[in-house]
């Protein structure tokens, strides 16, 4: 699985470590300590990132998912 965090430009490199992970579900207390910072940092930080508008997308491959097999997949380009 991989992650995309789109408009991350417009995040400081403290906020991308934040939302990166907070999506992946770590809880505040876990990236206040990771990151050696207080949880009301990682909130502050954290609700800053979301004003500034940004979208997780993530992209999981067909196979991973039981739809597709390598095959399958270069028959949809076709």
């Amino acid at each position: 699985m991989q992650m995309e965090i789109r408009g991350a430009e417009k995040l400081s490199f403290r906020e991308r470590q934040v939302v990166t992970l907070k999506e992946m579900g770590f809880s505040t207390e876990k990236i206040a300590a990771k990151l050696k910072l207080s949880p009301s940092s990682v909130a502050t930080l954290f609700n800053r990132a979301r004003s500034k508008g940004y979208q997780v997308v993530i992209v999981i491959p067909g196979e991973s998912l039981g739809l597709f097999g390598p095959e399958d997949e270069e028959e949809a380009f076709e």
